[in-house]
């Protein structure tokens, strides 16, 4: 799993790749999180073009964002 920031104008940009899986879940959470702390975007996007694979523990990850 990578995640790469794109931060803009208010706007973080969250671009996903390769599994999103219970294994990797709650790291990304913490760094999600981290990110939107540290520079408060005023709207948040995630990009999951890249992502190959995502389990029930992913979609948990994305339902908790919203």
């Amino acid at each position: 799993m990578d995640v790469n920031f794109v931060e803009k104008d208010k706007l973080l940009l969250v671009k996903l790749t390769e599994e999103i899986d219970h294994c990797v879940a709650e790291e990304l959470r913490r760094k999600i999180d981290y990110e939107i702390e540290r520079y408060m975007p005023k709207k948040v996007i995630f990009d999951f073009d890249s992502v190959s694979f995502m389990d029930s523990s992913g979609i948990g990850f994305l339902l908790r964002k919203i």
